[in-house]
């Protein structure tokens, strides 16, 4: 695995390692094969930007992801990037009264899955991806994030 990690705000409260053992955990329960993706932590400001340009939706949101699913003929599988907004991540865990260690892993996670093929476009997929993250964050000790979201 190589997981390029940049936080572009200056300002995450987490350890590059720490992030990057996150991003490792949810891609080795999905896959043994040498991958490479990127995780930039990212302002409100680049977040709505990038969510505009590629979404048409023009806010900021908590995480993208871009997937490439590239494969060179030598190397890793490029995965593609992931994009988390540290102020929004923030705001909604304060809002949902959890952690922010929690749910800036959830994040990561979730960008993760994402770039290995999930999605939740429907409530069946919306279930399999949930479940993953359920069960990847209890690996990590973190509780159900879905949990009083009815």
């Amino acid at each position: 695995m190589n997981i390029e990690f940049e936080d572009a705000t200056g300002n995450c409260p987490f350890a590059e390692d720490r992030v990057i053992n996150w991003a490792n955990i949810a891609l080795t329960s999905e896959t043994n094969d040498a991958v490479e993706l990127a995780i930039r932590v990212v302002n409100a400001g680049e977040s709505q930007e990038l969510n505009k340009t590629f979404r048409g939706r023009n806010y900021p949101t908590n995480v993208l992801s871009f997937p490439a699913d590239i494969q060179l003929p030598e190397g890793p599988k490029i995965l593609g990037d992931i994009a988390i907004c540290l102020t929004v991540v923030q705001k909604e865990a304060a809002g949902q009264s959890k952690r922010l260690d929690q749910h800036f892993a959830h994040m990561v996670i979730h960008g993760c899955l994402h770039l290995m093929g999930y999605d939740h476009q429907n409530d069946y997929d919306a279930g399999e991806m949930e479940s993953k993250e359920i069960g990847i964050l209890s690996n990590l000790g973190y509780p159900n994030p879905y949990l009083g979201q009815e």
